[in-house]
C-alpha cells in the first residue's frame, strides 16, 4: 500500500504544493475523486465549454472556475489551481512548450478559465472494492493512454480525436468492471470498447501514446474507457495559442468523494 493511499486530499495538495511529490496520482487518497485539467484564456473558453457539453463520455465536466481565479471552490476549497498538480503541461499553438510543477507565473501573466474534467482514476477504488484487479496500481506505474481514431465531437476552434485510457480485465470480471464504471458517469462511465484494440486505431499496446505499458495476462482482455487526456489531443490538434493542462496521470486531487460522484 503506498503511504498515499490513506492520506487526506488536502494533505497530498499541500505536499505537492511544496514540491515534495511529483509523481503520478493513481492510488492516492484512495475513495477520493481526481480530475484533469484544462486552462485557457478567456477567448476559447466558451468554445471549449461547447466542446465538453458535446463530448461528455471523454470530458465529463465536474466544475469551471472564474475567469482568473486560481482555485475550484467546490471539489478543492483552498486549493490552488496553478500549484496542487504534480506535473503541468503548457501549450502554445498547440505544440508542447514545456513541462512545470508551478504554473502560477502563467496564471500571473494572462486571465486563465480553468476546467475540472472527470477523470477514471476516480472509478479505480471501485474497481478494487469489487476485487476486479487495476495492473497499473499493482506494478506502480502509470495508466497506459492510447489515441483512437474514435472521433470527437467539433465545438466552435476545438476539434480531435479520442484518447482512451487501458486495464487488463479477467474476462470473468468484464461485466463487473462494465457495471461498477457504468454507474460513474461524471468520471467517465463505462467502457468504450473492449477487446480488439486495432478496431479503434490502436496497432501496438506494448507502446501506449501517454503513459506506461502494464502486463497483460492470459487470460485477461484490454478494456478501454474514455480519457481525460482527450483535451490535450484536441489542444494539439486545434492549436490554440495558449493551454495548460496536467501532464497524464498526473491528476487533482479533489475533496469529493467518489460515491458523491455515483448515480
Amino acid at each position: 500500500m503506498s503511504q498515499y493511499e490513506t492520506m487526506e486530499p488536502r494533505q497530498v495538495r499541500e505536499l505537492i504544493r511544496k514540491g515534495e511529490l511529483q509523481g503520478p496520482t493513481a492510488g492516492m487518497c484512495r475513495g477520493y475523486a481526481q480530475g484533469n485539467l484544462v486552462s485557457l484564456p478567456r477567448e476559447q473558453a466558451w468554445d471549449f465549454l461547447l466542446f465538453c457539453q458535446r463530448n461528455p463520455r471523454s470530458c465529463p465536466l465536474l466544475e469551471v472556475a472564474e475567469a482568473g481565479e486560481r482555485s475550484f471552490r467546490l471539489f478543492g476549497a483552498g486549493s490552488d489551481i496553478a500549484r496542487d498538480i504534480p506535473k503541468y503541461r503548457v501549450y502554445e499553438n498547440g505544440i508542447l512548450a514545456g513541462e512545470y510543477t508551478d504554473v502560477a507565473k502563467f496564471f500571473d501573466e494572462r486571465e486563465l478559465v480553468s476546467f475540472l474534467i472527470g477523470c477514471s482514476f476516480s472509478f479505480e477504488s471501485e474497481l478494487l472494492e469489487a476485487g476486479i484487479p487495476v495492473r497499473h496500481i499493482e506494478e506502480g506505474v502509470n495508466v497506459p493512454m492510447y489515441r483512437t481514431n474514435i472521433p470527437c465531437e467539433p465545438a466552435g476552434a476545438f476539434s480531435g480525436n479520442m484518447v482512451v485510457s487501458m486495464r487488463p480485465i479477467p474476462c470473468g470480471q468484464v461485466p463487473a468492471a462494465v457495471a461498477v464504471t457504468a454507474q460513474m458517469p461524471r468520471v467517465h462511465g463505462a467502457p468504450v470498447h473492449i477487446g480488439y484494440p486495432e478496431m479503434i486505431g490502436i496497432t501496438d499496446l506494448s507502446h501506449p501514446d501517454f503513459g506506461d505499458p502494464v502486463t497483460i495476462k492470459e487470460g485477461e482482455i484490454p478494456v478501454f474507457w474514455p480519457c481525460g487526456v482527450t483535451p490535450q489531443a484536441v489542444v494539439m490538434a486545434s492549436r490554440p495559442p495558449f493551454a495548460i493542462t496536467h501532464a497524464p496521470g498526473h491528476m487533482f486531487i479533489t475533496d469529493i468523494k467518489n460515491t458523491a460522484l455515483k448515480l
